[in-house]
């Protein structure tokens, strides 16, 4: 028997990539699985109605159940029609994974309207309009019966200060807002909210990030040999939403941290240390010298120390030389 027998889940994104592997596992746990994706380009362009048929066929080959959903997730009747599209195939709906993710990366000064309303829509409006569509049919049903969500977070916006992906960025800070937000909204009809962040997974998202060898399904770009661990291995993620989707997990609203096999508790902003004034306002000059005594985050310095043993030696110097490019970047 499997973690997840009998669970109808509904993944987003679920054609390649990070999505993929956990319609898969899913599948091979015992889940039936609504594989949604409309088969778009990186940067949200186009569409390809058979990359979503093709992981339900191969789930279904393997002997398991699924359905192939071609819905867009920013569109709201999409949304809507990919909770009927279980509700309609498998009888009801118990986890929603919310993965769909396009990147349209820019520097600031060159980023345009379009390429960072797009981001935003997908990440974060899709994330918002599959999980209302969802949580409006359990709360309908009118039981509390163990359900889940899964939303998909990023290092950028959380850990990272998301250089020349601010969209990104922004777009994945915000999902974290919604994953606690709707971890208590939701209790009481028995939904459980969570996100796993993953790090240094092998996609096509990541193709162009320091110390990515390119996903495994392109042959140009080399992974590790055949048969050895792979710690960039998208799969590792499917291992952690798996975890997260099973009856009975004890955990809520959290934000779990997944690079290689490791998986951290992510806390969010916290806050540092501080300083007051009694008695009166603080003078600019007075509120000048005092904070100057508090230790500060470098978020340059922070992007380095998560990249920098892929950048070598020189690493400041390399990623600033990167920020350098996207900057002189007419486009």
């Amino acid at each position: 028997m499997g973690t997840l027998d009998g669970r109808v889940a509904l993944i987003t994104g679920a054609g390649r990539g990070i999505g993929r592997q956990e319609a898969l596992f899913f599948a091979s746990e015992g889940a039936k699985v609504v594989v949604n994706d409309p088969g778009v380009t990186p940067e949200g362009t186009g569409g390809d109605a058979g990359v979503a048929r093709a992981v339900a066929a191969e789930i279904r080959d393997a002997g398991g159940q699924a359905v192939a959903s071609t819905d867009d997730v920013t569109d709201w009747d999409g949304a809507r029609r990919m909770v009927q599209t279980a509700v309609e195939t498998f009888g009801d709906l118990d986890v929603v994974v919310n993965n769909a993710a396009i990147h349209r990366r820019r520097a600031l000064v060159n980023m345009t309207e379009d390429e960072f309303d797009a981001v935003l829509a997908v990440h974060l409006k899709g994330t918002f309009a599959v999980t209302r569509w969802a949580a409006r049919h359990w709360r309908d049903q009118g039981d509390t019966r163990d359900r889940a969500v899964v939303n998909t977070v990023s290092a950028s916006g959380l850990l990272l200060p998301g250089i020349t992906q601010g969209n990104y960025a922004a777009a994945k800070a915000g999902i974290a807002a919604l994953t606690t937000a709707h971890a208590v909204e939701l209790a009481r009809y028995g939904v459980r909210v969570n996100a796993v962040s993953p790090s240094m997974a092998r996609t096509r998202l990541t193709e162009g990030v320091p110390g990515m060898s390119g996903p495994p399904d392109v042959p140009e770009m080399s992974g590790p040999p055949d048969g050895a661990f792979d710690p960039l291995d998208p799969a590792l993620t499917a291992h952690v939403a798996a975890y997260l989707a099973t009856p009975g997990c004890p955990v809520n609203g959290q934000v779990l941290a997944v690079r290689g096999t490791s998986v951290t508790v992510l806390n969010g902003w916290s806050a540092g240390e501080s300083v007051t004034k009694d008695g009166a306002p603080w003078t600019v000059a007075e509120l000048g010298e005092a904070m100057a005594a508090l230790p500060r985050r470098d978020p340059l310095a922070e992007a380095v120390a998560m990249v920098g043993g892929s950048l070598g030696d020189g690493n400041r110097d390399k990623l600033l030389a990167m920020v350098d490019a996207m900057l002189a970047d007419p486009r």
